[in-house]
């Protein structure tokens, strides 16, 4: 039985993971911990969490992610790191963490998300001169533009053209370089995610597209994560480590 903590359990995705874990044949809800939690049912911090547990996942927000590691490593817990937009401190304190534990972080839960990455990245290779555009779409309540999965793909392209540059948007006098890559937000509706990899020449293009149907897609990709992640050796793992 894997014993898990879930921070953030009040949010939105938090609640789903509690949902899930108590559903799971293999799975243990250790303890759930939020800001705005009672004390009792769910601990407003870690620190008030005595007990033992296997794993945390963290649907908090970035901004908690020093204490959440700080945490981790003082009770040799693994991490599954589920927020976004960490500063480079944050991201300082993940790295560090995970030269003594093991921490799963990645943009996007999403094991669909991980194979469009990689199909980018094939497709990138494939064209080597073609126009490439990332457009992302998401619920009008999202503060950071571009999302986190957006750029995760562009870097990832970076890995084959290392040249190449991101243009955030475009307007005005922007006529397009040939070694960039651009990156579109769009903000409407209530739509949890969409992202769309456009690979274009002068005679053909290629459009690779993943869209969420349905938020709960995280919280499942966040507890194969922490299947995949127990009884892994100190480390730093990301989607892409579990499809492999």
């Amino acid at each position: 039985m894997i014993r898990i903590v879930v921070c953030g359990a009040l949010g939105r995705m938090g609640k789903l993971c509690v949902e899930r874990i108590n559903s799971a044949d293999d799975l243990e809800l250790a303890a759930q911990v939020d800001i705005a939690g009672d004390g009792e049912t769910v601990r407003t911090s870690l620190e008030h969490f005595s007990g033992t547990a296997d794993l945390v996942i963290d649907f908090s927000f970035h901004t908690a992610t020093p204490a959440v590691m700080a945490w981790a490593v003082a009770h040799n817990t693994g991490v599954i790191m589920c927020t976004t937009g960490q500063n480079e401190e944050e991201k300082a304190a993940i790295n560090a963490a995970a030269e003594q534990i093991p921490v799963f972080w990645s943009a996007n839960m999403s094991l669909g998300i991980a194979l469009l990455i990689g199909l980018a990245k094939k497709t990138a290779t494939a064209f080597p001169e073609a126009d490439i555009e990332i457009i992302e779409t998401h619920h009008n309540r999202k503060v950071d533009a571009p999302s986190g999965t957006a750029l995760s793909i562009g870097k990832a392209i970076q890995e084959i053209r290392t040249k190449a540059t991101f243009r955030m948007g475009r307007s005005g006098m922007a006529k397009r370089d040939p070694g960039e890559i651009g990156v579109h937000a769009i903000r409407r509706g209530n739509i949890p995610g969409i992202h769309e990899v456009i690979v274009s020449t002068d005679t053909q293009a290629i459009t690779l597209k993943h869209e969420v149907y349905d938020r709960a897609l995280f919280a499942e990709g966040a507890l194969s994560a922490a299947r995949f992640l127990v009884g892994k050796q100190a480390g730093l793992y990301q989607m892409q480590n579990l499809i492999d």
